[in-house]
């Protein structure tokens, strides 16, 4: 069977599952959603309270995990779903509406759909189009030119990892394009130019979440705390640097890795089914209990959230057996394993990346 029509037989079998899964969503999903949203604000109660009132290790520590849950949820499983617009069109969604939700993480909802939602997505990892090739000072994929700084990428980890929703907003923003640029001929990957107007943009829309959200979780709370600001502020930076940890596991883990597909700019795909193809080339899955996988925000699912990006992850999650067995049936590697195993070859191809070598990336075959 050619190449083409693979990827025909792919296109057609995915959109008839889409389909078919879009004809399902409704109570259930925002149900779920609820849920996770009551289980997120008591977390929030809980830590927080537990953070002002405590006299011991073992409550404040109680504190920092519930608010570190709170955090968690509301950065994936809540968030990056509502962003994406999976409760856009059901009845009953509309707190979680794409367009006006408001996201407790300190990222710009405007750019993050912009940057996350239209570039990334739809032109994942392809130079000039995707600005995830690369997370500020560390290369990603072969894509990404080489830079002398690359060669310490391996330590970069230790600064842009903890930091991680900080950093993601610098990026999106556009901010991170007036540090340094990407490489490429086109040296920018979110800003049309460097000149002023675009100059003031950026930073605009990084202050406008950076200065409230800071204010609140290091200014606001603390304060309330009195002469014990100091555990309560310790609370906070703690149960951050846990989402930014955490998500940045998850996140790496989809796109980074010797067998991940990249590919040079001007690459496009040339059909429905090619594209499909391209996003399972692109990304890795990983095996994790239910419960995790909702601390992941289905991203664990990735493979299947790059096929669907506006499916809510229940469903992601539901419809991952078929998608393997239609990713196979059609002749294509459907990538998954263990979460260590997968962050272990995210890290290997990122040391190797720092060497200006690295896998070559994947090449259409003829068709």
């Amino acid at each position: 069977m050619s190449l083409t029509e693979r990827h025909r037989r792919l296109g057609q079998e995915l959109d008839a599952l889409k389909a078919r899964i879009q004809l399902q969503l409704g109570d259930a999903d925002i149900a779920h959603v609820k849920k996770v949203q009551r289980v997120s604000t008591a977390a929030e109660v809980v830590g927080r309270t537990l953070l002002h009132v405590s006299l011991d290790p073992l409550t404040w520590s109680a504190g920092v995990a519930a608010l570190w849950l709170h955090k968690q949820l509301e950065a994936t499983e809540i968030g990056h779903t509502a962003l994406h617009g999976a409760y856009d069109k059901i009845p009953g969604g509309e707190r979680w509406a794409s367009e006006t939700f408001d996201w407790d993480v300190p990222i710009d909802e405007e750019s993050w759909r912009s940057g996350h939602n239209h570039k990334h997505h739809g032109n994942t990892n392809i130079a000039g189009k995707d600005p995830d090739i690369h997370f500020g000072p560390v290369r990603l994929t072969q894509q990404t030119p080489h830079k002398p700084a690359h060669e310490h990428q391996a330590w970069w980890l230790l600064f842009v990892v903890p930091t991680f929703t900080w950093g993601m907003n610098l990026h999106f923003t556009g901010v991170a394009d007036l540090l340094a640029d990407n490489g490429l001929p086109g040296k920018l990957d979110v800003l049309p130019d460097r000149s002023l107007k675009s100059r003031r943009q950026a930073w605009k829309a990084a202050l406008r979440k950076y200065v409230p959200y800071y204010a609140k979780n290091y200014g606001l709370y603390p304060a309330l705390a009195g002469p014990l600001w100091w555990k309560v502020l310790l609370g906070n930076a703690i149960a951050e640097l846990g989402r930014d940890v955490y998500s940045a596991a998850t996140i790496y883990c989809g796109h980074v890795g010797g067998d991940v597909a990249s590919w040079p700019e001007g690459t496009k795909a040339r059909s429905r089914g090619e594209w499909y193809a391209m996003q399972i080339e692109s990304t890795n899955d990983y095996e994790v209990p239910r419960l995790v996988s909702i601390l992941c925000g289905g991203l664990d699912r990735q493979i299947e959230h790059h096929l669907f990006p506006q499916l809510p992850p229940e469903r992601l999650r539901q419809i991952a057996p078929e998608v393997k067995a239609i990713v196979e049936r059609n002749g294509f590697a459907y990538k998954t394993d263990t979460w260590g195993n997968q962050l272990k070859k995210a890290l290997a191809h990122i040391k190797r990346l720092s060497r200006d070598e690295g896998p070559r990336a994947v090449l259409r075959e003829a068709a």
